[in-house]
Order: structure tokens, then sequence, then C-alpha cells
């Protein structure tokens, strides 16, 4: 059963999104979960809420705020550590609702969310346990495998005049999330640019083509994997694409090594956004396994 809802953070913006239910009758463990960069809820995020509510554990979906249906300003605007608070105040609202079974909820990240939930569960230790995929593991060095080292100059003038126009009054820039003809755009790969412009046609007319070019030099300077080690002893599984070359692979492999007991790897056989959808299976049935072994079930 899917129901609407919606709550408030600690600083009073109203997140809005689903409450995945299993059948029968609860409390049931419950997994907080939220989408990546610029992504909005429909894009198969009820695919693995489902996965996950047919194996006993309910699911908090929720729009990060600023895109799709919840509230927050400047809209398409992605502060990372802004979304680490909202996933942080899921986890609280989920804990007031009945149907939700003390001391058993997870969370689940995917891309920038997985980069997220990294963190969450290193400083949150309500989170009884963690699935992290194909995450963002460090903003400066991803930059630097995504961007030509001949542009990495000219990237930083574009946020230093944004930062001076913003100082003087100025709205913030706007940048595309993809693009295909060479323009500027925030995650500048081929199969960035498919999935994204498919999956919003077919999936989400909500999702829009841009952020603010302030969520990219945030982007920058996040470092979620200096967190890795410190999620232990919540279990961890990470899920990794072996062919990923947005959040790049081999970063999140030496990351995973960094992580301390217990914890688990998944290894997809294909790109980024296979976990999503050709890779679907392999990707949300270990998670609904580690949700189960580590929350129990309903």
């Amino acid at each position: 059963m899917r129901k609407d809802i919606a709550f408030r953070t600690e600083d009073g913006v109203t997140l809005r999104g689903w409450h995945v239910l299993p059948d029968g009758r609860g409390p049931w463990p419950t997994v907080v979960m939220a989408h990546g960069f610029s992504a909005v809820k429909e894009m198969y995020l009820d695919r693995f809420a489902d996965a996950f509510a047919a194996q006993g554990v309910a699911a908090l979906v929720f729009d990060n705020r600023n895109f799709g249906a919840s509230d927050g300003e400047p809209r398409q605007e992605i502060d990372p550590w802004v979304q680490v608070r909202d996933y942080r105040d899921a986890i609280s609202f989920a804990e007031t609702l009945p149907e939700t079974a003390a001391g058993r909820i997870g969370v689940w990240g995917s891309s920038y969310s997985g980069a997220h939930v990294i963190v969450v569960a290193a400083i949150d230790r309500r989170v009884k346990a963690v699935v992290s995929q194909v995450p963002l593991i460090s903003g400066h060095r991803n930059v630097r495998r995504l961007v030509r080292a001949d542009l990495i100059a000219a990237v930083n003038g574009m946020f230093e005049a944004d930062r001076r126009a913003r100082y003087g009054g100025a709205a913030p820039q706007m940048i595309k999330v993809v693009a295909d003809d060479g323009s500027p755009c925030a995650l500048p790969t081929p199969d960035t640019f498919e999935w994204f412009t498919e999956t919003g046609r077919t999936r989400a007319p909500s999702w829009k083509n841009e952020v603010t070019l302030r969520s990219v030099e945030l982007f920058t300077a996040y470092e979620p994997g200096a967190w890795i080690a410190m999620v232990s002893p919540t279990p961890l599984l990470m899920v990794v694409a072996a062919g990923d070359h947005l959040t790049v692979a081999d970063e999140a492999l030496a990351a995973y090594e960094r992580a301390l007991q217990p914890k688990e790897l998944v290894l997809l056989p294909g790109g980024h956004f296979d976990a999503y959808v050709a890779g679907f299976e392999q990707a949300s049935a270990p998670a609904a396994a580690w949700f189960r072994r580590h929350l129990g079930a309903g």
C-alpha cells in the first residue's frame, strides 16, 4: 500500500513523498530514502520501495527540498549538508508514525543520496542498517574525472563570478543538469543525458533540467568518503557498478576497503544507471535482503 505523506523539517520546510507499507499488520521496520542529484522520487524510487515492502520492510520516500513535490527555496538548489539534515528529520518523522517499528530504521540512497546515507549513518545512531548504491565518494576528485584539466580554471571562474553576482543581489545562476551539445552542464556523460531525459519524459514530468550553479560548487567541496569508517558498527551494504564513470567505480571500491565491519559489497556488471533499470533486480534484491536481515521484517 502506498499513501502520500508530508512532514516539516526542523527549519520549517515541508517535504512530501510516499509511505509504502507491506501487506498485513504493522508496525514494520522502515527505510528512509530519497533520490540523487536533481532527481525526483518518480525516477524509479517506487520500484525500490515496492521491493522492500515485498520483504516486509516499509519505506518512507521523499523528494529533496527545492525539488519535485517538496517545498523549499531557491528552487533547483542542492546543498548536500542540508539534504543530510533533511534525511535526519525524515528519520524523526518516521519515528512518530504508528506503522514504524521502534528502533528499526534504515536508510537507502543512490548516487548523491548514496553519499548522504554514508554520512547520515556515521553521525546518527538511530540508523540500524544502510544501503549506499553507486555513491559519490569525493566531490573534488570526481569533478576532476568529469571535467578536463584545461577547463577547471574556467569552471572555477564561473563559480567566482556567480558568487560576486549573488553578493550584489542577483539571483543564482542556473546550469543544465545534462546536455548533449557540448554546452556546460553539471553531469557531463552521455549515459547521464540519456537516462535523465528518457526517465524524465516517461516517468517524471516534474523533473527539470537545471540546477543552480552554486549546487555544482557545493558538489566539488563535498567529501562523504571521509565518513565511511565511522559508519561501523552500523551494517553497511555498498552497491557499486563496475562500469560506473559518473560516480566512478574505483573511488567507491577504494572507499569500501576503508569501511569497517560489518559490511558487504555487491558489484553490478553495468554502468551507473543500470542499477535502476537493466540491473534493477541485481541491485534491489540484495538491498531488500540486507534490510530484512538487519532490521527484521514486519
